[in-house]
């Protein structure tokens, strides 16, 4: 078998019990010389990756949703992107999985697996392009602001055993939105180098800032969330961003990421970057801070950059 390969498990993986573990190996075993691993603690999946590369394999695959994706990949670009990085293949057990459907897979985990499995058969995978925020990998999103906010909650959520359900996601973000997030002191100002594009290079006051590598930019259940529609994994990154945070700036706002509809906008208050490949966000005070949907605790400055071709899926 001319294949080497690990399989990284999220046991806290929304939809990962032993069950589907027992046939995920199954499956994979019949392609793939497989070692199975189990992650037992936060940035456990980042060692998984650095060893891969360190023995040459030639294909890593996750199973759990984007947190163990985004750590494996920071393990195995710990040294940068080469032609010796394992391929990476994700198979979705996550709640959102964004990344795994940006690539046009299924969620459901088994016919996922079936999916990489035909791809692996016929030697189809892609190069894609990812970002990094300050010296982190990023590949679907990364946010200051209340989205961060959220993820915290919902993150002290999980901890208390609460699933994190749809209704759930809508409710907290319900709550911050009236009782927790700051709605009058603005603390970011985005900033761009050059000056070759037709948008300011420096917006301040603003409130919030969402980052995507691709679309959309999460789910609420099966429903894409799509402020920037025409990010793509081969573009650099879009940028969406609010200015204001009254009631009337925000539902139209609601109103865009709901359509996905670039013509909704809010006078000054919404400001739309597409296809930037680098920019700065700096915060007068620390702000909440997420990346691919797991939270990095506060911040006072990120600075955003996208690296074409720098890594290749199996989907």
């Amino acid at each position: 078998m001319g294949v080497r390969g690990l399989l990284v498990v999220n046991p806290r993986a929304t939809t990962t019990s032993s069950r589907v573990v027992d046939v995920i190996v199954h499956a994979l075993s019949d392609e793939i010389d497989l070692e199975v691993t189990v992650t037992t603690h936060q940035g456990h999946a980042v060692l998984l990756g650095e060893r891969a590369r360190e023995q040459k394999l030639d294909i890593v695959v996750t199973l759990g949703g984007d947190g163990v994706i985004n750590e494996v990949v920071n393990g195995i670009l710990a040294e940068g992107p080469g032609p010796d990085v394992p391929m990476l293949a994700p198979v979705p057990g996550g709640s959102a999985n964004v990344f795994a459907r940006s690539l046009g897979l299924p969620k459901d985990t088994v016919e996922a697996t079936g999916m990489l499995l035909d791809s692996l058969r016929t030697g189809d995978s892609r190069l894609i392009g990812i970002g990094t925020a300050n010296d982190r990998w990023f590949l679907a999103n990364a946010g200051l602001g209340i989205d961060a906010e959220v993820i915290a909650a919902m993150e002290g959520h999980r901890e208390q055993g609460r699933a994190a359900t749809p209704m759930r996601y809508l409710m907290t973000t319900l709550n911050t939105y009236f009782r927790g997030t700051d709605r009058r002191h603005p603390a970011l100002t985005i900033t761009a180098p050059g000056s070759e594009q037709p948008e300011p290079t420096e917006i301040s006051g603003v409130f919030l800032a969402f980052v995507q590598n691709t679309s959309p930019w999460t789910y609420l259940g099966n429903h894409p969330i799509t402020p920037c529609p025409d990010a793509s994994f081969d573009a650099a990154l879009d940028l969406f961003a609010l200015r204001r945070m009254g009631i009337p700036t925000s539902l139209v706002a609601a109103g865009r990421l709901l359509s996905g509809s670039e013509r909704i906008r809010a006078r000054d208050g919404i400001v739309a970057w597409h296809d930037r490949g680098e920019f700065t966000i700096t915060a007068s005070r620390p702000v909440a801070f997420q990346i691919d949907g797991e939270g990095m605790g506060e911040t006072t400055s990120v600075r955003f950059r996208h690296h074409p071709d720098a890594i290749r899926v199996v989907c």
